[in-house]
């Protein structure tokens, strides 16, 4: 993922609009973590409608009010601006912890290029490999919510043993999540068991750990 943004700048959307210029800065906040390049414009009306949804969308899943521990999932908004003035509008409607490029960057152009983005607005989701998950996952989210993110996790592999939904929230949908688990190691534990009954019952030590 940090391949992608080689020699680039990327800037937070708080207040200050900290840059992130460094190697170290870019792997600590892109490596292991599923990327969302949501391409946008504050003059598309398409647009201004969906960015109340996945600021919703970002935030159930990053903000410790919903979430124990934030997903690894990265927003980064591409400007199809037409001026600097109309991306500071739009970055408004759009979550504080989002990334974005620059709007004198031509990088922005070049990424609208590489993902032949057709229409607005389009989002695309990276593995951390920088493979494709989904060309647009607009209408995804739109249908499904967070869970779109459990789908990307098992999609793309990533290990996420930190992210656990607070019970008030989706206790439901977590409890499908864990079984399979749980059900795993149960199962181990009573093989064992069995294993250990079957050496007494046929007259033989019980082995020491």
């Amino acid at each position: 993922m940090v391949d992608l943004f080689t020699d680039r700048v990327l800037v937070r959307n708080n207040k200050d609009q900290d840059e992130l210029d460094t190697d170290r800065e870019l792997v600590l906040r892109l490596q292991n973590r599923i990327l969302m390049l949501f391409f946008a414009s504050d003059a598309c009306e398409r647009c201004q409608e969906f960015a109340p949804t996945l600021k919703e969308f970002f935030t159930q899943l990053t903000d410790e009010y919903y979430v124990d521990r934030s997903a690894q999932l990265v927003l980064l908004y591409i400007s199809l601006d037409q001026s600097e003035e109309q991306q500071e509008s739009f970055l408004k409607e759009l979550p504080k912890k989002c990334l974005f490029l620059a709007y004198e960057d031509p990088y922005r152009r070049e990424l609208e290029a590489m993902f032949e983005v057709k229409e607005l607005p389009t989002l695309v989701v990276l593995r951390p490999d920088c493979s494709v998950l989904t060309l647009n996952a607009v209408e995804e989210i739109c249908r499904l919510g967070p869970d779109c993110y459990r789908n990307w996790q098992e999609a793309a592999e990533v290990i996420d043993r930190n992210f656990l939904i607070n019970e008030t929230f989706d206790e439901k949908s977590m409890r499908s999540f864990r079984d399979p688990i749980r059900r795993l190691k149960y199962k181990v534990d009573d093989d064992k068991k069995k294993k250990k009954k079957r050496r007494l019952d046929l007259g033989g030590d019980e082995d020491e750990d």
